[in-house]
């Protein structure tokens, strides 16, 4: 049988023992603890608990055991603490919780950088932010120059990341297969360029502008131009002024089976300099990879995919020059794949978390590399340009150009 129970606390010990010997069920309405905790009160003072003989208070407890459905251990503490105190509280929840090694501040700072470099793999931003510390003596970095490549992508995950920064849209991989017949070998030198155009679409019917794209074979110097045409009339120039600023000298000339380099006047061009002219082999699609790779991780990331009318070509040129390039080649971070040959003579190619570097610093760590310098290229020069401005600065700095740029392009489309 069940039944209701009212002023339970008001019953003598005869009929709570009688009660806890009985076998019926008993519903006792109460919610939540701060309820049960005031029942225990009223029922220890009207019972006058303090003063009961041992027997007594037993019966005092089993009815309440029974009464409030509590443990025997958490109804001796209860207990306890009601002689103790003369009230039983509430104590709040107390979950274990591992330390916060990264604060808001941590995580905001990382969702600027990410923001400032449009958002590069972990390594990478791991080295951004160890050279920040280390190099630009930044102390706000103290903390996070110490993180792991893989704890970033724990931290973009959190809630404050997502609050910090909205990821718009993402990098669209583009594949080109182009074949190549004859592939250069650098032999650890700089200077040989893998060369490649991409197209940034139609206008009004009107094709838009070209991007020229060259990049180092060795370190990953890249140099990024822009013309309205791929004619040789208004490639050539846009073309000398990229290869005039790579700081070594250019030995190797490589590209795909386009017309727009395989002409007479960039052969005589390059034969000007005494570069090696190659071009594409036939199913070898990897071989020029690496500028393909750029073309979506670089060119397509920070410009997009949008129509950019041919007439713009002089302003992205002009921004090029002064900014994005010398963000690629000083402050942004790029990935220097090992070559390892399985048991079964395959090549597999492995991305070490510790060798992402600048392309000037991987200029650097190649022996005797001063002498691969152009005439009047100095290492002084390139330190200078190096340190002028940090990592993030550089990036915010191209970024605020970049935009400019871009307003300016649209608001006369």
């Amino acid at each position: 049988m069940t039944i209701t129970m009212h002023n339970a606390e008001r019953l003598t010990l005869t009929e709570m023992q009688e009660f806890v010997e009985g076998s019926r069920a008993v519903q006792w309405s109460a919610s939540g603890r701060a309820a049960i905790y005031d029942f225990l009160q009223r029922v220890l003072a009207t019972q006058q608990y303090q003063r009961l003989s041992k027997g007594q208070k037993g019966i005092v407890r089993r009815f309440l055991l029974r009464l409030t459905g509590l443990s025997r251990a958490r109804l001796t503490g209860l207990v306890r603490q009601w002689v103790g105190r003369g009230c039983i509280q509430v104590q709040p929840v107390r979950r274990h919780r591992f330390p916060c090694r990264y604060t808001r501040q941590d995580i905001a700072l990382l969702a600027a950088v990410d923001r400032a470099h449009e958002g590069l793999s972990g390594p990478a931003v791991r080295r951004i932010l160890q050279r920040e510390h280390q190099v630009f003596g930044k102390p706000e970095f103290q903390r996070l120059a110490q993180i792991s490549a893989s704890h970033i992508y724990n931290l973009r995950r959190a809630g404050a990341y997502r609050q910090q920064r909205v990821q718009i849209h993402h990098t669209q991989a583009r594949q080109v297969s182009i074949a190549e017949r004859r592939k250069p070998d650098p032999r650890g030198q700089p200077g040989y360029l893998r060369v490649d155009t991409v197209h940034q679409g139609h206008h009004d019917g009107h094709a838009g502008l070209y991007h020229l794209n060259a990049v180092d074979t060795v370190t990953q110097w890249q140099v990024v131009g822009c013309v309205q045409t791929i004619s040789e009339r208004q490639l050539v120039p846009v073309l000398e002024a990229i290869l005039h600023q790579f700081p070594f000298r250019i030995l190797g000339f490589h590209c795909d089976n386009g017309s727009e380099f395989l002409n007479r006047t960039v052969a005589r061009l390059l034969n000007k300099l005494l570069v090696e002219f190659t071009k594409s082999r036939p199913y070898r699609t990897t071989d020029n990879a690496l500028v393909e790779g750029k073309n979506g991780a670089v060119v397509r990331k920070h410009i997009g995919y949008g129509a950019i009318a041919a007439e713009r070509a002089d302003l992205l040129q002009r921004f090029y020059t002064a900014y994005f390039n010398p963000y690629l080649n000083y402050h942004r971070p790029c990935g220097f794949a090992t070559v390892q040959i399985t048991a079964r003579g395959q090549r597999k190619r492995r991305y070490p978390a510790n060798d992402y570097r600048t392309p000037y610093e991987k200029l650097l760590s190649l022996p005797h590399w001063k002498q691969f310098l152009k005439p009047g290229v100095t290492a002084e020069m390139l330190h200078g340009q190096a340190t002028r401005h940090s990592d993030t600065d550089a990036a915010r700095q191209m970024q605020r150009a970049k935009w400019a740029v871009l307003a300016q392009g649209q608001r006369r489309n």
